[in-house]
């Protein structure tokens, strides 16, 4: 199994209420009953208030490498990553376990 894990930074002056985000975090929210490679999917705001915090994160699991690449390549997930580069920059890590 492979863990996927992504973290979100609203750009400065970008708010958790702004609509772009909002529509964003609908979108991430339902990739999880989208993609059949996902065996795992957690989503939500950071709930930190510390400097260094990320706002909003992704915690997943799927087989194998083949799967991690057919969910990135997926159009859901590929339209939901184009709604965050509006407003975000993230970073991820991959790791099996």
């Amino acid at each position: 199994m492979i863990r996927h894990l992504v973290l979100f930074k609203l750009n400065e002056g970008v708010g958790h209420d702004d609509p772009r985000v909002l529509a964003a975090v609908r979108a991430t929210e339902e990739l999880g009953g989208l993609i059949p490679e996902l065996r795992s999917w957690e989503c939500g705001a950071n709930l930190s208030d510390r400097p260094i915090a990320y706002d909003y994160a992704i915690n997943s699991a799927v087989e194998d490498a083949d799967a991690l690449q057919r969910y990135l390549e997926h159009p859901a997930h590929q339209a939901a990553v184009g709604q965050w580069r509006e407003f975000a920059t993230w970073v991820i890590a991959d790791y099996t376990f």
